[in-house]
């Protein structure tokens, strides 16, 4: 976790700082807030204070009684500074070097690492004085976050580009910018989701998963700075910002999608619920409804994770499995029968890890023998531990 400094600056989108703020310390980043005099023309320094857990830094506090200057004191403390949202005035002061507010001369003062989320009129990001500072912000090391494209605040300005990122993709793309960089070079290839085995065209067998440890699996990697490519099967999930997103249904789309993409992966993890059988026959009209039993023919689908470890080729393989008892043998088992590096073992009949949470509980099979039981956690988290065995595995 880090120690983040979000500065505001004038904006309607200074609104959306309190959320932010939020959003950081729930994450556990530890922050402080520094707000322009225009930034609290929108927002107030109380909603602010509330927000952060601690007093507004102000242009009325910068020099204090006992000779200590707060611009100094902030860039010593801050391992990252988050402007957000940020006007073209402030990113232009950044770029040409300019020191005249608390700011301005805090990011001169020697801040660490500085990340810029814009907010402007879409005529004023496009303009190329602000171009040509976001490039020279860019080749200080500094990261610019967006902006994105929608509705904008002025009144018959309609959509453009000019609109800040929301908090939560902030959060995401800021804790990006601070990850270690220790799988570049790494080409890795998600599955991720559930599949969808069509019985008619409207009526399906699946089963209920979320996806939510694939995706997090494939947005951990691209914030250590691999390449990623996720297929996922039907989700409610966004797609996540950085990684080729290929989408799928069927157990049998999902296959050809991963077999056409695995000469190029390095590496593998298969999140994915796969669907065992297939109706035998998909009939092309809806089925109406009798009052009488049915009996569907069901057939094997393909086994994919096994087709990838009988033709590995020095890729690492990881494969999950789901159990309600047995658990432990049986994942062991499954390793060796398929070739793999790392199982990640996990329970559907405990509560709140299974199907559709945000945590998950399982237990890290190795090929070399190791058995690493995890605490519930973030999937996110998970999705680390996972990736830091992919690294021992991975030969560049």
């Amino acid at each position: 976790m880090a120690r983040v400094l979000v500065a505001v600056t004038g904006g309607v989108a200074a609104i959306k700082a309190p959320h932010l703020l939020r959003l950081l310390r729930a994450r556990g980043h530890e922050v402080r807030v520094l707000a322009t005099p225009r930034a609290l023309e929108f927002i107030t320094p109380l909603s602010l204070a509330v927000a952060a857990g601690g007093e507004v830094a102000t242009e009325e506090a910068w020099f204090r009684p006992d000779g200590r200057a707060l611009h100094i004191d902030l860039a010593r403390w801050a391992e990252v500074v988050l402007v957000a949202p940020a006007t073209a005035e402030a990113m232009a002061k950044a770029a040409l070097g300019l020191a005249d507010d608390l700011l301005s001369a805090t990011l001169l003062a020697g801040a660490r690492r500085v990340a810029w989320a814009p907010a402007m009129n879409e005529a004023m990001w496009l303009a190329p004085q602000t171009q040509g500072h976001a490039e020279r912000l860019k080749a200080l090391g500094h990261a610019v976050f967006g902006p994105g494209y929608g509705p904008l605040a002025a009144v018959g300005e309609g959509e453009g580009w000019g609109r800040m990122l929301e908090p939560e993709e902030l959060l995401e793309r800021l804790e990006a910018f601070l990850a270690p960089k220790d799988l570049l070079g790494l080409r890795l290839l998600v599955s991720a989701g559930p599949t969808r085995e069509y019985l008619d065209p409207v009526r399906f067998i699946s089963n209920p998963s979320s996806g939510r440890m694939g995706y997090a699996v494939a947005e951990a990697a691209r914030d250590r700075g691999a390449e990623v490519v996720l297929v996922s099967g039907p989700t409610c999930l966004k797609a996540p910002w950085g990684v080729e997103v290929v989408r799928v249904e069927s157990a049998l789309e999902m296959r050809q999608a991963i077999l056409e993409r695995y000469p190029w992966a390095k590496a593998v993890v298969m999140a994915a619920a796969v669907a065992d059988y297939r109706p035998a026959e998909v009939l092309k009209d809806k089925e109406p409804k009798v009052e009488a039993e049915k009996t569907i023919r069901l057939v094997p689908n393909p086994d994919i994770l096994k087709e990838l470890g009988e033709r590995k080729e020095g890729r690492v393989l990881v494969g999950f499995a789901m159990e309600t008892a047995s658990g432990l043998e049986r994942a062991q088992e499954k390793l060796r029968r398929k070739n793999l590096d790392l199982i990640a073992l996990n329970w559907v009949n405990r509560e709140g890890v299974g199907f559709g949470s945000p945590e998950n509980e399982v237990v890290l099979i190795s090929r070399d023998g190791r058995v690493l039981e995890l605490p519930r956690m973030e999937k996110r988290q998970v999705a680390h531990r996972i990736l830091d065995l992919v690294k021992e595995f991975w030969k560049p």
